[in-house]
């Protein structure tokens, strides 16, 4: 979007989480909270983006991308001070400037669109995003004149009896003109109670100035919730979970039972395979089409699964590539291994990959048969069509030849009659 930029506020500790882990490097549905926010900034096309950092900065830059620059606030004194720290990435720009939060992970692109369109369309000074909740107890209160303009938002600390009762709330959305932003930031005085410079006073100041103030009301009222415990942060999570899986049905995959299921952000799965019920599908994992996986199956990172597959009860794959039309039905465990086409792995399968130093990988070819609670400790290769009896160790370094049938504890390959 032309004339567009982008400030997101990450600076606080997060004290309420009860955490070591800086608040926004939290965890939902396999992303950090602050990476969903990120992704909402540049799918609405702001040309160049600030992160605000302050505590444990370090650590949290470590996992932002290269395109975003970083302002430290090395002291936490407020919203307002914050954004006072970016002045110096906007010099010489004219255009509108976009303030999010960090710790808000349910903010929709479309949402956010909506706020920038209406800011442009009215040539407001300063637009910002609002919500009506049933309980407003901890957010900032909407303050609106007799002609229902917004004239402030009060925080909770500051309100009366009478503001506390509002149920429109502030969700920490913010549209500016650039330099109304920061003449504005800079007039601001610390707030007595908190000794903190509160970006919301911007809104009053610019009130009594009789400047141009919009606001846009959410749809969804959950967009605005922040997270500051880690209770926030499990409503976060179930509420994503369930974008995740309408998304999913609606690409036309079948979830059997999505209050049972979870599957991360980022997960690819085809058309027409099937999730059954108390399946965990972790990041960075991609399932083909007329698949079936299920229940109580675990499909964990780096895990590429072919077409027509199946994984089933009482299983777990990890870092493994698995081909077209293998079978996995049940009780076993496949890590670190490249699996081919048509493959059968029986009851109680195990790869051993980890000999406590390091991991191994496994190699199944085409074909083969790897019979029920057999156990090949990595590195191994299983030539094609090549069969495991029931039991067997597969010893490590082995290679088992194309078409050969091997047995026993360690495993020996039989002589072909």
């Amino acid at each position: 979007m032309k004339h567009l930029r982008a400030i997101v506020l990450a600076a606080g500790k997060g004290t309420r989480m009860k955490s070591s882990v800086p608040k926004v490097l939290h965890s939902v549905c396999g992303k950090p909270l602050i990476t969903y926010v990120l992704d909402v900034v540049k799918a609405v096309g702001s040309l160049k983006s600030c992160v605000v950092l302050g505590h444990q900065n370090e650590k949290v830059q470590e996992s932002l991308p290269k395109d975003f620059d970083v302002a430290i606030q090395d002291k936490l004194l407020g919203t307002a001070d914050a954004v006072k720290c970016t002045e110096k990435f906007f010099k010489g720009y004219k255009g509108d400037v976009l303030i999010l939060c960090g710790d808000t992970p349910l903010l929709r692109e479309e949402t956010i669109k909506a706020l920038v369109k209406q800011h442009k369309k009215t040539d407001a000074d300063c637009t910002f995003l609002t919500a009506v909740v049933e309980d407003s107890s901890g957010y900032g209160r909407i303050l609106r004149g007799p002609d229902g303009k917004a004239v402030g938002i009060r925080e909770e600390n500051d309100a009366t009896e009478y503001e506390k009762n509002i149920v429109e709330i502030n969700v920490g959305v913010y549209c500016f003109k650039s330099e109304v932003l920061f003449r504005e930031a800079k007039r601001i005085q610390i707030n007595k109670k908190k000794k903190e410079f509160y970006l919301t006073d911007i809104v009053e100041n610019l009130a009594r100035q009789k400047l141009k103030i919009e606001t846009v009301e959410t749809e969804d009222p959950t967009e605005g919730l922040g997270v500051n415990t880690l209770e926030d942060l499990a409503v976060a999570g179930r509420e994503i979970r369930n974008r995740i899986m309408r998304d999913l049905m609606l690409d036309g995959v079948t979830v059997i039972d999505p209050a049972t299921t979870y599957i991360d952000a980022d997960v690819r799965i085809g058309k027409d395979t099937i999730i059954r019920p108390f399946t965990v599908i972790e990041e960075n994992v991609q399932v083909g089409s007329h698949c079936v996986i299920g229940p109580f199956a675990r499909l964990r990172p780096g895990t590429k699964i072919g077409n027509h597959v199946e994984v089933g009860n009482f299983t777990e794959v990890s870092r493994t590539q698995m081909g077209d039309k293998t079978l996995m039905k049940h009780f076993s465990f496949l890590g670190d291994a490249q699996v081919g086409s048509g493959v059968n792995i029986g009851a109680g399968v195990v790869t051993a990959n980890y000999d406590g130093q390091k991991k191994s990988k496994t190699q199944i070819s085409n074909q083969a048969f790897i019979g029920s609670d057999s156990i090949l400790v990595a590195p191994v290769k299983i030539g094609k069509k090549a069969k495991t009896g029931a039991g067997c160790v597969v010893t490590r370094g082995k290679t088992v030849p194309d078409g050969s049938v091997i047995v026993g504890i360690p495993g020996r390959v039989l002589d072909k009659k």
